[in-house]
């Protein structure tokens, strides 16, 4: 039975965004990891399936399963090759097994198909998964690029240069390349495993996919600099950060969940990195007037998001959760909206990058334009020219990237700068965006967003926001006030 526990552990961590599916089972340290890793991956692509059957049966009910273990133990028994447990378990799934078997062949008539695989989604038929190469990140504290390089080429790896376009990632066996956008990221066939691998164990690689290294590499703060990581569990872009300062400076990140943020204080002092300050605390809570913080010129803002851009978990709904999908994107954009407000908040502050693992424009063009209406002195930064997927229109300057054209996991990223005070403030077509949010908290379910945490948040004076074109009207009234407190002024000095 450990092997079911186990693995419905681990989906809901998946679900929770609280780590790689892969990462997680490894991490896990389970006897029989190739048995653990097939039951995961194969439950997680029967998902919707499962759930209709589970819910039709009304097998929670009659059972008292939770939902994840229900998944597992319904899939090796009606789909998978049968129940490798025992005992009152076993006995208890018996009883039903009839009733699901009959669901499932239902399912089968309905949709006119014969084989249970033919019942999937047809972006999961083809998983996008088992396309994607293989990234890892070269942890510059620990070695260099060259170095780890040698190592593998000693191991029997097949060095190919530096790719030079995108065709170049597809890689066989184990020839593997430099990315040709990031320097310090390798790139391998997509079936290469290094979980048991010394460079991974010894902290010298990070398995992280190229999107995802994207956020620090633009944030980009140098040696000495003070920077908040203000969504940072489980750690992989933390771990980046520090290596682009070089473990100079001050490295502030947080994170709600205190368990996640002990997780990730594993990984960064594997990483190498000494330079972080570690809270659990809500990043919204966070005062930017704290002495503590008064240095900040650096934030890296990667808030709870939908997820969507996941390979692992597209949203596969229906036309009638298109309204509650709806509904969850206004909340989600909402909550990141009231995050990034914050963040612009620091007094020293020079650059925040703002990214999520989403493909919802509602969480990404929308926000920024929304954040742009509300902070008129900060401006987008165009990103990587030669980077080949942009932002929608009018937000080319900000970076997308998917499975189709840019060989990743679904991302978006933009860069905001503070404007010099001559700057002319450039007028974006205002988008709205309800800023409702009676909680800290990012919507229920969703990945936390703290001051910290790979693959949150805002203060207590701004418990609840104004949306988006109210907020712009107050800061349009400001200006007009100030601009006639000048005039009497002048107007005064002439008199005198």
């Amino acid at each position: 039975m450990a092997l079911y526990v186990k693995a419905a552990e681990i989906l809901q961590k998946a679900e929770k965004k609280q780590g790689a599916l892969k990462t997680l089972v490894y991490d896990s340290k389970f006897a029989n990891i190739k048995q653990l890793f097939a039951l995961v991956c194969e439950t997680q692509k029967f998902s919707s399936i499962l759930q209709e059957i589970i819910a039709s049966t009304k097998l929670l009910k009659l059972t008292g399963l939770k939902p994840h273990l229900a998944q597992v133990l319904v899939y090796d028994l009606i789909i998978g090759q049968g129940l490798k447990c025992g005992g009152s378990w076993k006995a208890m799934l018996m009883k039903h097994r009839s009733r699901l078997q009959a669901e499932l062949a239902r399912m089968k008539v309905k949709q006119k198909v014969s084989r249970n695989q033919d019942l999937l989604p047809a972006s999961l038929q083809q998983s996008a998964a088992d396309l994607l190469p293989r990234y890892v990140r070269v942890n510059t504290l620990k070695t260099t690029v060259e170095d780890a390089v040698d190592y593998l080429k000693r191991e029997g790896f097949l060095y190919l240069g530096q790719a030079s376009r995108l065709d170049d990632l597809n890689l066989k066996k184990k020839a593997f390349v430099q990315d040709l956008h990031l320097p310090e990221v390798l790139v391998f066939s997509p079936k290469m495993d290094f979980h048991d691998h010394f460079l991974y164990k010894a902290g010298h690689i990070i398995l992280q996919d190229k999107a995802s290294c994207l956020p620090a590499h633009i944030l980009n703060p140098p040696p000495g600099s003070v920077v908040i990581d203000a969504c940072a569990a489980p750690g992989n872009k933390t771990s980046h950060l520090a290596a682009i300062m070089n473990n100079k400076g001050q490295l502030f990140a947080f994170d709600l969940d205190a368990k996640r943020l002990a997780t990730m204080s594993t990984l960064l002092l594997r990483a190498g990195v000494t330079c972080q300050q570690l809270a659990n605390q809500d990043f919204l809570t966070v005062d930017p007037e704290s002495p503590q913080y008064k240095d900040v010129e650096y934030i890296l803002l990667d808030p709870s998001c939908s997820g969507s851009g996941m390979v692992c978990l597209r949203d596969n709904s229906s036309s009638a959760d298109v309204e509650k999908d709806q509904a969850r994107l206004a909340s989600l954009a909402s909550f990141q909206l009231r995050c990034l407000n914050h963040g612009l908040r620091f007094p020293r502050l020079k650059s925040l990058v703002y990214s999520t693992c989403s493909i919802h424009s509602q969480e990404n063009e929308d926000v920024i334009s929304a954040c742009l209406q509300q902070n008129p002195s900060f401006r987008l930064v165009p990103l990587l020219p030669q980077w080949p997927e942009r932002g929608l229109e009018p937000f080319t300057q900000c970076l997308r990237a998917s499975t189709s054209k840019t060989r990743t996991h679904g991302f978006f990223v933009a860069l905001l700068e503070k404007r010099s005070e001559s700057e002319p403030v450039d007028q974006e077509p205002a988008v709205q965006i309800s800023s409702e949010v009676t909680s800290h908290s990012p919507p229920k379910g969703e990945k936390r967003p703290a001051p910290s945490p790979e693959e949150s948040e805002a203060s207590d004076t701004e418990e609840k926001p104004e949306p988006a074109a109210e907020q712009m009207n107050d800061a349009q009234a400001k200006k007009r006030r100030k601009r006639k407190k000048k005039k009497k002024k002048k107007a005064a000095a002439s008199a005198e």
